[in-house]
């Protein structure tokens, strides 16, 4: 079967069926309302995606002081579960499928985003090099954060499991642990972020220990097969880094073999856009060709595709289905362009970050 016919035939991740292998990035649009809930336009723009596969939602924290960015939403509050079931309710209606991206930043914060909670947390007291947006828009010089006590770790797994319990209460179609691009859990992972010296640092084995807790606590609200992860081996966005990466990210793999999971999502670190200009570095390893054959379950790709890239991804066997960001953000029916080898929206990045309806939803439908 050719690329193009498999980009439309139905796939099953885990537990959760997909009318095709198209699948909608997270993307952070930092366009939350008061009090970290969606705003109503969100309901909008997620289902007019819904011919998509899967949806995975815009990184979600699962606690105030996960929060990283203005504008970004929770999933901590009953006002916030509020909202996301109403758009859950609205891509379901449309025949689409949903999970819910759980987020905790760690130390890629301010404290101005979370001023009760006070400075950001992480595996050790090391600062990102770098600046970030406060809560006025503004950007700040990082904080040296706090380096997290096994007290941290215990409400931290407690907190994923509270938001994998609202994401149940939403009626998502399953969660999406966020273990990429700097943020906590990938801190955790890294030899440069991680420098603890108790059992979660160390050893790739204890710095592989909170990932799998994290995953324990979200299972015992939904089953395996419907837990995605997202990693991002090679990724250097947020300051990350490890000594020896593919040691570290073969033992990832090798722990995640052990939970039949709905899916592992990787990001390709040809093309670093979270957060700044495109760039799309040639010289980089192919992540799916070098971890693909080692994981055993279904595999998403994502990292600046175009269709044919796609399709070529899946013809080779490199992944199951195929992640689209940007190109979502512009094209809301991303599936129909591509069946009928439409043109697509250019998207404007002026219009990503906050903002309302421009950029958002009203790019047009063919």
């Amino acid at each position: 079967m050719s690329g193009k016919e498999m980009m439309f035939t139905p796939v099953k991740l885990g537990a959760i069926e997909l009318k095709n292998r198209l699948v909608m990035a997270p993307l952070t649009r930092m366009r939350a309302i008061e009090g970290d809930v969606p705003s109503p336009l969100a309901k909008t723009y997620y289902a007019q995606r819904a011919s998509a596969g899967l949806i995975i939602s815009e990184a979600t924290q699962i606690s105030a002081i996960g929060k990283g960015y203005p504008g970004t939403p929770g999933i901590y509050s009953a006002e916030q579960t509020a909202a996301w079931k109403e758009i859950v309710s609205a891509v379901h209606a449309k025949g689409g499928k949903m999970v819910a991206q759980l987020w905790h930043v760690g130390r890629i914060s301010h404290s101005s985003l979370h001023p009760e909670q006070g400075i950001p947390e992480a595996p050790s007291a090391i600062a990102p090099a770098g600046q970030t947006y406060g809560a006025d828009w503004k950007l700040h010089d990082y904080e040296t954060p706090k380096a997290m006590t096994t007290v941290d770790i215990a409400r931290l797994l407690k907190d994923f499991e509270l938001a994998a319990a609202n994401a149940k209460a939403a009626g998502f179609d399953g969660v999406e642990i966020h273990s990429a691009n700097g943020y906590l859990l990938d801190q955790f992972l890294q030899d440069k972020t991680n420098q603890r010296n108790d059992g979660y640092g160390g050893s790739i084995e204890n710095r592989l220990r909170l990932l799998g807790e994290v995953i324990e606590s979200v299972a015992k609200v939904f089953s395996s097969d419907r837990i995605g992860i997202r990693l991002s081996p090679y990724g250097s966005f947020n300051d990350i880094a490890d000594s020896d990466p593919i040691a570290l990210f073969n033992a990832v793999i090798q722990k995640l073999n052990a939970y039949q999971l709905s899916y592992v999502h990787m990001i390709e670190p040809r093309s670093t856009t979270a957060g700044g200009n495109d760039h799309v570095n040639s010289e980089a390893p192919i992540t799916s060709e070098i971890f693909r054959a080692a994981y055993q379950g279904q595999f998403i790709s994502a990292g600046g595709y175009d269709q044919a890239m796609g399709e070529a991804v899946l013809e080779a066997g490199l992944a199951d289905a195929v992640a689209y960001g940007r190109l979502y953000i512009a094209n809301p029916d991303l599936a129909e362009r591509f069946q009928q080898g439409a043109a697509l929206n250019a998207y404007d990045r002026a219009t990503f970050y906050g903002g309302a309806e421009v950029g958002y939803t009203d790019y047009p439908t063919l």
